[in-house]
């Protein structure tokens, strides 16, 4: 028998988070989230989420075993952004057992219903600014960093429950050694062709990290304001995040286009620190923890390209192109091997074009689903 437990004490949170870490033990390609960062960012008294929507997290037992965890998601934002009644579910890990998912997605689908809500999205944690997407293609290696990574047999339990593609969120691979020299030259020549029309890029100003962290929200939000289930962030989520990744920015991945001392593009990419964090024992960094996190740290050959966007009357530019372009790059300097940039929506032909363009090529698709309640 399969009871579902609401999570309401911090030993249930634990549980909650730790759960995946026993899912997963022994999977090669799991990479366990920190505890701490979990913490946060599932904690009410924490997480700037939490100023503006609501949540409930669910526990699946049998015999006094955890079988099962999953979040439902009112996010406030999200609602009065697109005008629709729409909730996620997020959070969703399950052993393979379709009946304990089932009551899972049930229990999930009745909190939304009784919140008003008549359609329910996700995978999302929280929003579409988090992890998001189920992975349905590539199941073969570790995901990058901020990205999910889930068994196969997911993608049929939630199409057996009766969910459908929303859309696919498509990953790009980009290999340094196999860029060619003409590509280079070509952002190159575009860069320089665009400061001739009075738009330049420049890498952040960590001494200024705080204004330029601010700096990027608003043009994050106007750029990708288009994109299927986005959420605007708040001031204090920008914050947060920006709070977060300080300490694994690489600012010379991280770049900003002007026009006249305007921003009107921004690009955040960051070290694979997963290629690190993979070593973490059920994402703690103490007692030993930390020390496994800096020695590998050292090792990463991998970046994400985690955020790119322009304003939409300056798209047709090539600046999307230049910022890759200026990754490559860099990435060639510092002997970095492989990008990943993601996610990308399906539908997005002028991010696929300039994808293409550079020679990347999709590798890895995460899915959103969607259903009626």
């Amino acid at each position: 028998m399969i009871e579902i437990i609401k999570v309401e004490s911090k030993s249930q949170l634990r549980q909650f988070i730790d759960f995946p870490h026993d899912l997963y033990a022994g999977d090669p390609n799991y990479v366990p989230m920190l505890y701490m960062e979990q913490e946060a960012l599932l904690n009410p008294k924490k997480s700037p989420f939490w100023q503006h929507s609501k949540a409930e997290y669910f526990l699946a037992k049998r015999e006094g075993k955890i079988v099962g965890r999953i979040a439902a998601i009112r996010n406030n934002n999200h609602i009065e952004f697109t005008g629709r009644q729409e909730g996620f579910f997020g959070f969703f890990d399950v052993v393979n057992d379709f009946e304990t998912a089932k009551q899972l997605l049930d229990t999930a689908a009745e909190w939304l219903r009784r919140e008003g809500l008549t359609k329910v999205l996700g995978p999302a944690n929280f929003s579409t600014n988090e992890v998001v997407g189920m992975l349905v293609e590539n199941f073969d290696e570790p995901p990058f960093v901020m990205n999910a990574y889930n068994a196969p047999y997911y993608v049929k339990f939630v199409e057996q429950y009766g969910f459908a593609k929303l859309t696919d969120l498509l990953c790009y691979e980009l290999v340094t050694a196999k860029m060619p020299q003409e590509v280079l030259d070509f952002g190159e020549k575009l860069e320089a062709r665009l400061a001739e029309r009075g738009v330049t890029i420049r890498s952040i100003d960590m001494k200024n990290y705080k204004q330029e962290i601010e700096k990027f929200l608003p043009v994050y939000n106007a750029s990708w304001a288009e994109n299927t289930g986005f959420v605007p962030m708040t001031d204090a989520e920008v914050r947060q995040i920006g709070k977060d990744l300080k300490a694994v920015i690489d600012p010379d991945f991280v770049y900003f286009a002007e026009k006249e001392g305007k921003i009107i593009g921004v690009s955040l990419s960051i070290p694979n620190v997963n290629q690190a964090q993979i070593r973490l024992k059920r994402g703690r960094l103490f007692p030993f923890g930390v020390f496994k996190l800096l020695l590998g740290l050292k090792k990463i050959t991998g970046v994400r390209v985690l955020a790119l966007g322009t304003l939409k009357e300056y798209r047709r530019l090539g600046i999307d192109v230049c910022f890759y372009v200026r990754n490559i790059k860099t990435a060639q300097r510092k002997g970095m091997v492989r990008h990943e940039a993601s996610w990308v929506l399906e539908h997005n032909t002028l991010m696929k074009s300039a994808m293409e363009r550079i020679n990347g090529r999709v590798y890895r698709k995460y899915r959103l689903y969607e259903k009626s309640i």
